[in-house]
Parts: structure tokens; C-alpha cells; sequence
């Protein structure tokens, strides 16, 4: 028998214990947990939450991995590559490949009777995977691209819709301006889909439409497109997978062939993801300063504990109990009483992400924050860790104010008592 637990936990359920002033103080200090584990529970799903959503929205519109060619600079306007390339199978084969799509990107404008619009077309084909443009489907279809036939159909977004006051299942003018021609190509689309992303910068640039179409703009083989997109099982081995990537079309390179290079998501758009890399630091802050608040909390209320029982533990040294082992029962005691307060904290914190969740009751502005509404990522490995950790470092920290115990000498407390 644990002789520490067990009078552990007689002291935690003696309801004679609810008229003492520790108890009071305790309760504020259990509050201070609840809430302290409120606010990092919100705080980690609102972060990774949101950072999940940017990371999908930018892989969305370009994949994890880009394969095209060494020639191609940061501009949409590329240089082509054959779509009949030996080391497709190879790539399609290696662990976390999920997928490899052929695409093509040309800028032009988009001219109405009172507005211009300068946009990327970006051209797919018959297997490219529309999931993410179908999840931000405001009204319409996705262009119904086949193998056979050219497809005047187009997505754009509501952004777009709304600058040039277009609606589903208008045509649109579409102007590209193409080698040294003096005079641009006019291309006539139909608007099949409007989507909306909620990540501006992006829904005012892209619209989607066949890859054919821009192959004839300019003057590509069939088999010519700008490179191929990757997309991958895990984004954080994307590092790894680009290398074995980039391995394969080494091995399969040959004399006087075009040279090709593989881009990761994060190479293309740097800017975003060192800033959504800032954020983990402000996490951190936010964990460290309230796990530390509830730590004092609780050492202030022990500490009144310590005093009120001190004839206890006279009695308990005087019976030949060693500092340590009282100790314990007092650190054991803290664990219960932190405890109860972490099933506080658990139950708002969650009962808070959910609610958001469900509802998105907090919403935002698309245009400074990328989301109409504050994500939230609720993740069971994040929440066993948060309790985890608050646990263990305030049960480290408990241990300081039970070393008081060992200056109380038991003759003089007996004797006051």
C-alpha cells in the first residue's frame, strides 16, 4: 500500500477540507489552470489551424512539388517541356507520390466593355485533380476538360467575377500576347465556375480552363506542357521526396535532351511560409508564460496547505515519517488538485475549438488574414501533450514549496497546537 497516495487522497475528498482558507485560495489557483489550459488549447488550434489552411490553400493552387524546366524563370511565361518523359513511372512509384499531373500556365488579361483584368491562365488536363477547387465551389462546375476535343470553358474566381461584374455561363474576352507577335491572340471563354478561396492574392491571379487551350496559344506540340505538379501524401517530407525526385530525372538524363529541375512549394513562395514559420514562436511564448502562471498558482496555494497542516505533519514526523515521504503526500495532493483543474481547462478549451469549428463564429477579413473565418485544427496528440506537459512542470515546480516541510520541527508545532 502507497501510504503517501492514500492520504493523498483522504485529504482530497475530506469535504471538512471546504471550510479552510487553502481552499478558497486553491480554487483561484485551479481557475488559473482551467483557464491557463483554455487559452494554450485555443492557442495551438487556432495556429496550426490557420496554418494548415494557408499550406492547403498554396499547394492547392500549385502543388507540393513542380517538375519543369531548367530554363523556366519565376514568371508564368515558360518554357515547354515533352509530357512523354521516361522517369514518370519511377516518380509515380516512390513512397508519398500521390499524384503527378501534367500543367501549363500563360498571363494575359481579361477585357470587358468597362474593365481590364490581368490574370494566369493556368491549363490542366482530363486527370487533373479539381478536389480543392470543388471544396471552394461558390456556384457552377469545373470545366468539363476531356482528352479529345478543346474546352472553351474557364474558373475564375469571385474576386474576379466581381471586379469585372461577370456572372455563371457569361463569355468573356481573353487577350495573350505571344512571341514577337505585334498583336495579341484573343481567346473567347465561358465562365462554367466561380470558386472562392478566401486567399486573395491568389483568387485575383489564377483561372483554370484546358490545357489545350494554351497549347494552341503558343504553338506547342500536343505533347508540350510547362511541367508537371507532384503532390505528395505528407508536406513535411517534401524535402526528402523532391531529392529522390530530382535523383530519378538525373539518372534518366540524357545527351542533348532539355535539362529539367524540380521546385518545392515552399522554394516558390518563401515569403509565406517563413512568415507562417514566425507564428510557432508566438505559440511557444503563449505556452511557456501561462504553464508558468499556473505553476505559481499552485505553489502559492500549496504553500497555504503547507501552513494549515502543519500539525499534521508534526504528528506525521513525530510518528518517524521522513521529510521525503511527507513531502510526497504533499506533491501527490498538488497532482490531484492540478488535475481536476486541467478537466476544466480541457472542457472549455475544446468545447471552445469545436463550437468554432462547427458554427465559425469568429470570422475575419479574406484580405489581411488570407480566411473568412479563424480556423482551428483540433488535434488529440496536441491536447494529451498540452496536459501532459502542464502537468509534469507544474508538478516540478511543486516540488520547491514542499521542501518547507522539512524546516517544520514537530515538538514546537504539536505544542502551539
Amino acid at each position: 500500500m502507497n501510504t503517501e497516495l492514500f492520504i493523498s487522497r483522504r485529504l482530497f475528498f475530506d469535504k471538512a477540507n471546504k471550510k479552510l482558507l487553502s481552499q478558497r485560495i486553491i480554487r483561484i489557483a485551479l481557475a488559473g489552470i482551467a483557464l491557463g489550459l483554455t487559452v494554450m488549447i485555443v492557442s495551438v488550434a487556432v495556429v496550426t489551424g490557420f496554418k494548415k489552411e494557408i499550406r492547403n490553400k498554396v499547394i492547392g493552387f500549385g502543388s507540393h512539388i513542380q517538375i519543369i524546366n531548367y530554363d523556366s524563370n519565376s514568371s508564368y511565361e515558360t518554357s515547354p517541356v515533352s509530357e512523354d518523359q521516361p522517369f514518370l513511372a519511377d516518380v509515380k512509384a516512390l513512397p508519398g507520390v500521390k499524384r503527378l499531373q501534367p500543367y501549363a500556365t500563360k498571363p494575359g488579361m481579361i477585357k470587358t466593355d468597362e474593365y481590364i483584368q490581368g490574370i494566369v491562365f493556368k491549363g490542366v488536363d482530363e486527370n487533373y485533380d479539381w478536389q480543392f477547387f470543388r471544396k471552394h465551389l461558390v456556384e457552377g462546375e469545373v470545366p468539363a476538360v476531356n482528352d479529345s476535343a478543346r474546352v472553351n470553358q474557364v474558373l475564375l474566381s469571385e474576386q474576379v467575377a466581381k471586379l469585372l461584374r461577370l456572372k455563371l455561363n457569361d463569355r468573356i474576352i481573353m487577350y495573350f500576347i505571344t512571341g514577337d507577335e505585334k498583336f495579341p491572340r484573343i481567346r473567347q471563354m465561358e465562365v462554367s465556375g466561380i470558386y472562392r478561396t478566401g486567399f486573395e492574392e491568389f483568387d485575383q491571379l489564377f483561372i483554370l480552363g484546358d490545357l489545350k487551350q494554351i497549347q494552341r496559344l503558343n504553338d506547342w506540340r500536343p505533347d508540350q506542357i510547362t511541367g508537371f505538379e507532384v503532390i505528395t501524401t505528407d508536406f513535411f517530407d517534401i524535402d526528402n521526396i523532391e531529392q529522390n525526385i530530382r535523383n530519378i530525372i538525373i539518372s534518366y538524363r540524357e545527351e542533348n535532351a532539355e535539362i529539367l529541375r524540380t521546385q518545392s512549394i515552399t522554394r516558390v513562395y518563401p515569403q509565406i511560409f517563413d512568415w507562417l514559420s514566425i507564428l510557432d514562436m508566438n505559440v511557444w511564448i503563449i505556452l511557456i508564460l501561462m504553464v508558468v502562471v499556473a505553476a505559481f498558482n499552485m505553489v502559492s496555494g500549496l504553500l497555504v496547505l503547507i501552513l494549515e497542516r502543519s500539525t499534521m505533519i508534526g504528528v506525521l514526523k513525530a510518528m518517524g515519517s521522513p521529510n521525503w515521504s511527507i513531502r510526497k503526500v504533499f506533491v501527490y495532493l498538488s497532482v490531484f488538485l492540478t488535475g481536476r483543474g486541467l478537466l476544466w481547462g480541457n472542457a472549455i478549451g475544446v468545447a471552445i475549438v469545436l463550437l468554432q469549428m462547427a458554427f465559425h463564429i469568429i470570422q475575419l477579413n479574406p484580405e489581411s488574414y488570407y480566411v473568412d473565418y479563424v480556423p482551428m485544427n483540433f488535434s488529440l496528440t496536441h491536447l494529451l501533450l498540452l496536459n501532459l506537459g502542464t502537468i509534469v512542470i507544474t508538478s516540478l515546480i511543486l516540488i520547491i514549496p514542499s521542501w518547507f516541510i522539512s524546516k517544520i520541527s514537530p515538538d514546537k508545532v504539536i505544542r502551539f497546537d
